[in-house]
């Protein structure tokens, strides 16, 4: 088994940015990087979602890269699950 890595993607859909069409690349790492990325996450109350594949492929951006069109749908899904619980467990 490889190293862990992880991403963190920053998607702001009430910016209204013209120039952020979709989430962007904001960290990434893999060992004690990707522990701290986790930790962090984790401290600020940030939803992690576990996807091996999805990280992978997400690991090949750089940093401040949008996701490309091709994983539009399976990062919209996992968007939409954080948007369901924030809603579900707002005060």
């Amino acid at each position: 088994m490889g190293r862990k890595k992880a991403v963190a993607l920053k998607y702001d859909r009430e910016s209204g940015k013209k120039d952020q069409n979709a989430p962007i690349m904001v960290a990434k790492g893999a060992g004690v990087i990707a522990e701290e990325i986790l930790r962090r996450a984790r401290e600020a109350e940030v939803y992690i979602h576990e996807d091996e594949d999805l990280v992978e492929v997400l690991s090949q951006l750089g940093l401040g890269d949008e996701i490309p069109p091709e994983l539009y749908e399976a990062v919209a899904k996992i968007l939409a699950l954080v948007y369901r619980l924030n809603k579900n467990f707002s005060p």
